[in-house]
């Protein structure tokens, strides 16, 4: 697992966040919320898919997709807090 418990994070499927696209990280919160404000059509993905080069298999790696985007490799992770 890594430093939060979870196992295979990176690789399956693009993972919708909550995160608003933004060119890069000016402004962004550092209190660890989503960043909500922004472009309103276009949400970050993270975590690469099957299908894209091993070096988008991460977590820094993401990218951004219409909220009325289908796509065969976006999907999302539920995870469940036991605190």
């Amino acid at each position: 697992p890594n430093q939060f418990g979870l196992y295979d994070m990176h690789g399956n499927v693009w993972e919708w966040c909550s995160d608003r696209w933004h060119e890069n990280y000016n402004n962004a919160p550092t209190d660890g919320s989503s960043w909500e404000t922004g472009t309103v059509d276009r949400y970050v993905v993270r975590g690469g898919a099957w299908d894209i080069h091993a070096g988008g298999c991460s977590s820094g790696y993401h990218h951004f997709w219409s909220v009325d985007s289908k796509f065969y490799s976006i999907g999302f992770r539920v995870a469940l807090d036991f605190t």
